[in-house]
Parts: structure tokens; C-alpha cells; sequence
């Protein structure tokens, strides 16, 4: 057995080669997916969804939304689950983990008095699909009872839980609407069925691949967890209490650091214990703030330097007006005149990518 022992240096330009933000820049979309597992999908576009400036951040000016769709609902070399976009070859392990996982006694037993909806959904997706949720009938035996956003989303809520079990696809969207089919007319053929343990230990390989260093357990998280289990070999930080889990292919390599401007969902601050722990970075996201209480702006992007997230960037996409407000840049560190051209250069290029032209601070 390997134990690593890393300086925070170190071990941050792991999680940072993991996820392709060191230098040179990747150059296919789709490997850049395979590499790191996950899109977020998200709605808010107060500059761009998150998935496209996922790919911006990675790729650059090269990357066309448009790709993105196309390889999505044309060339199936990826797919969208519910509220992701991921390689095809995930979807067994994903699949699993949902499918054979024991189910709260609340959505079992709703499911359950639902059968003859969900027979229903089937039978109308294998006679007239792709469907979008609006032209499916509820026929639920009995509503979904919340309060909030998800009351009486009947057919949405048999949708997701059909997705989640690999019952029925996402094959592609209207707008913001999803169409929805049969499984065999939308993912590969001969995708291998998996157990718990082992859609757990494809997950785990798969989910330190894409974060270079993590822990192996720890607390309940909503979304994608950043957890590992036993996967890769142990690991050490200075100054940082408890152990890791390191990818070994990731360690020693050579690093050459860029500056880069990240959603806010990007999984290089998307758990952000670990984040604080190794960038010394400190994070939260304010759009569901009010104005007067947030610090670092509604939708403020998390900024790169070298191997350290040195500030935020709070700016707004008016495309009305052709213009990416800049409302201020956030600085974590004192920016040299270096990190201030680079940054500057980021914000340039952010909107020459959006068609827009930069105005504000």
C-alpha cells in the first residue's frame, strides 16, 4: 500500500489537473465530459448556464453551445439524466445506485399506488415518443402532496423517478422542455447491467478521475457527492487534518497554471470544505440572497490563478443591451499588475465568447 504525502501545493495542482483548468487547454468537448464525469445542468443564465461556461472554462473560445446539443441529441456520445450531463458509460453505475438503493417510504409507497400511472406513461412513450410533459396525460391515481414548486407536478415527478431507474430517457429539449422516450431509442445498445457494489466502485474510480483528491466519506450532501470510498491510494496534506484518497496516474506530473473564470457549480469549488482546506477559498453561492446581504455578487464566478482561486468576479449578461457588466472583481489576495492583466483578459475573452461588450468596473 502507497501513502502520498502532499504539500497543499501539490495537492491542489492534482484537483486542478484533474479537472483540466492547468495549461495547455483540452480540445474535445466530449473527452472533456468523459474526463469529468458530469455536467450540472442549472437554469440560471445571468451569464450562461453552468454547463457551457463549464466547457468555456475548459475549451475556450473554441466551444460552441451548439456542439454541445449535437452531441447530446444527434451523435449520442453523451447523454442528459435528470439534472446532468454525462458519458454514456456512467449510466449503468448511475442507474444502479438509484434503481437498487433502498427508496424513502413516502415516494415507495406513491409509486406504488402509481403503478397504473406509470403503465400509462409506457404505453404512450412506446406508441407516440419522444413526448414532451405536456402532451402526456396525468392519469395519476394520486397527486404527489407537497407544498412549494413540486405540488401536483404529477407526470414531471413520474418522469424523474421513471429516468432515475433507467425506465424512460431524456432524448432531447425544446427551450427548457425535455423530451422524453424509451430508453432503447436513446442510449446505446448492450450498456451491461450493474450491482450496487459494483456501480459503487465505477462511481468511486470514476468520481477521483474527475477530482484528482478527495475524502473518502463524510457528510450527506445534496446533487453529486465528491466522495471516493477506497478508490485511488491514501494520501496526506500538510496542514490538513485527516487522510485522502489521490489518483496516483495525477501525482508528480508536470504543471504549467492559466487563469480561469469558473461557474459557480464547477466541481473544482463545488465542495467547498474542501476547497477552504486546500485553496484556503471560501465560497457561497448568493443568488437566493438578498441584495443587501450578499458579499460577492448574485452569480459571482470563482476566479483561478496558477494553482490558487485568488477572487470572484460579479458581473451580469445584459443582452439587451449587447453588454457583459463587470459589478466588481472581488480580490481574495492583493492582484499583482500580472494577475490583473490576466484576469482582465479572462473577462475579454468571457465576453467576446457571449458577443457582448464589456462595461463596468
Amino acid at each position: 500500500m502507497v501513502v502520498y504525502r502532499l504539500s497543499k501545493d501539490e495537492a491542489r495542482r492534482i484537483a486542478i489537473h484533474a479537472q483540466l483548468l492547468d495549461a495547455p487547454r483540452p480540445t474535445g468537448l466530449v473527452d472533456v465530459v468523459e474526463r469529468l464525469t458530469l455536467l450540472q445542468i442549472d437554469p440560471t443564465a445571468a451569464i450562461a448556464p453552468s454547463a457551457d461556461l463549464v466547457l468555456w472554462s475548459r475549451l475556450g473560445p473554441a466551444y460552441d453551445p451548439a456542439d454541445l446539443t449535437k452531441a447530446i441529441e444527434h451523435d449520442r456520445a453523451l447523454v442528459e439524466t435528470v439534472a446532468y450531463i454525462r458519458s454514456p458509460r456512467d449510466l449503468p453505475a448511475v442507474i444502479a445506485e438509484v434503481r437498487d438503493a433502498e427508496m424513502y417510504a413516502f415516494t415507495a409507497a406513491w409509486l406504488e399506488t402509481n403503478e397504473p400511472f406509470r403503465r400509462d406513461i409506457l404505453a404512450l412513450l412506446e406508441k407516440n415518443g419522444p413526448l414532451l410533459s405536456r402532451d402526456i396525460p396525468d392519469t395519476s391515481v394520486e397527486p404527489w402532496p407537497s407544498s412549494g414548486w413540486t405540488s401536483n407536478r404529477n407526470i414531471t415527478r413520474m418522469l424523474e423517478s421513471l429516468a432515475l431507474r433507467g425506465h424512460v430517457a431524456i432524448s432531447g429539449r425544446k427551450g427548457r422542455q425535455r423530451y422524453w422516450d424509451l430508453p432503447e431509442r436513446v442510449y446505446p445498445a448492450g450498456l451491461p447491467t450493474l450491482d450496487l457494489d459494483a456501480a459503487a466502485r465505477h462511481r468511486n474510480e470514476r468520481r477521483l478521475a474527475a477530482l484528482g483528491i478527495s475524502r473518502s466519506a463524510g457528510p450527506r450532501m445534496p446533487g453529486e457527492p465528491p466522495y471516493v470510498g477506497d478508490a485511488g491510494e491514501e494520501a496526506h496534506v500538510d496542514g490538513v487534518p485527516g487522510t485522502w484518497r489521490v489518483h496516483p496516474g495525477y501525482a508528480g506530473l508536470p504543471f504549467e497554471g492559466r487563469t480561469a473564470l469558473l461557474s459557480p457549480f464547477d466541481r473544482l469549488i463545488h465542495d467547498r470544505v474542501r476547497a477552504e482546506q486546500l485553496f484556503g477559498f471560501e465560497y457561497i453561492l448568493e443568488m437566493y440572497k438578498p441584495r443587501d446581504k450578499r458579499r460577492w455578487g448574485y452569480f459571482a464566478l470563482p476566479v483561478l490563478h496558477g494553482d490558487r482561486l485568488v477572487g470572484k468576479l460579479d458581473a451580469t449578461a445584459d443582452r439587451k443591451a449587447g453588454t457583459l457588466v463587470v459589478n466588481a472583481i472581488h480580490e481574495d489576495v492583493r492582484f499583482t499588475k500580472a494577475m490583473t492583466a490576466a484576469v482582465r483578459a479572462e473577462i475579454d475573452d468571457l465576453a467576446a465568447w457571449l458577443g457582448l461588450e464589456v462595461t463596468g468596473a
